[in-house]
């Protein structure tokens, strides 16, 4: 669908989650509303048990919200039930994932593990080589594309990550604590990575986060306290990264 400057690339309104019934019920999720721009990254902040997960995994179309809205682009995918014949090629193919760890594939190798998803998708065996290249190029890794996964540092894993959640060119990434296992340094070079990559590939990107140090480059967030979403003005400070940093 095309996508104009002022559409948000995901947006959701009035959702929530109730989990169990009756005088057992527990709202997790409470009338969130919010959204996020084509090339924007916001970070979504709170305490363990404030809803972050849960919210996730609406945004992630992994588990079913109790009501409420959510579309992509312009196209409603939820609206009190599910208006997408297939979640699963919804995630596949318009949503990027980016964990704390990389779960990436061990019998296959870098370029391989990236190549995957494009090739679920329908393309060419050589058509998905070329993409998961012209991204890991793109990330720097490209002379990594050959080597098994353990071969990698930590952080090269979530360049290979990253270039996989971007290879079908989805208008959202995900990314739920993507930088924590890493050193403060590396974490803000992983956070240099992702704007560069929201940039150019017009990609909408949440950050989960708890790290203090990668906070203040956020220009907006989202903050949950007990099932209600705040939104925040961020302060946008410069990505500085130290040469010796380089994941």
């Amino acid at each position: 669908m095309a996508r104009s400057d002022s559409t948000p690339a995901i947006r959701i309104e009035d959702l929530s989650k109730t989990y169990g019934s009756g005088s057992s019920a527990v709202q997790a999720l409470k009338h969130a509303t919010m959204h996020v721009m084509p090339g924007e990254v916001v970070g979504l902040l709170g305490a363990s048990g404030s809803g972050k997960t849960t919210l996730l995994q609406c945004l992630g179309a992994i588990i079913d919200p109790t009501g409420g809205r959510m579309m992509l682009d312009d196209e409603v995918i939820f609206d009190g039930e599910w208006k997408v014949p297939d979640r699963r090629t919804l995630r596949r193919d318009r949503i990027g994932f980016v964990f704390q760890r990389p779960y990436l594939i061990p019998f296959l190798d870098v370029l391989e593990n990236v190549a995957i998803l494009p090739m679920l998708q329908g393309r060419s065996h050589r058509a998905a080589r070329e993409r998961a290249m012209e991204l890991l190029e793109t990330l720097g890794i490209a002379d990594r594309a050959g080597m098994r996964v353990e071969q990698l540092s930590g952080g090269q894993q979530q360049r290979v990550a990253i270039a996989r959640a971007l290879a079908n060119h989805p208008p959202i990434i995900l990314a739920d604590e993507p930088t924590a296992p890493l050193d403060s340094h590396r974490a803000m070079s992983v956070m240099q990575l992702l704007h560069r990559m929201a940039e150019r590939s017009d990609t909408a990107i949440i950050v989960v986060t708890h790290d203090e140090n990668i906070i203040p480059v956020f220009r907006r967030l989202y903050r949950l306290r007990d099932g209600i979403l705040h939104e925040e003005q961020g302060e946008g400070r410069p990505i500085v990264v130290e040469a010796a940093a380089t994941v």
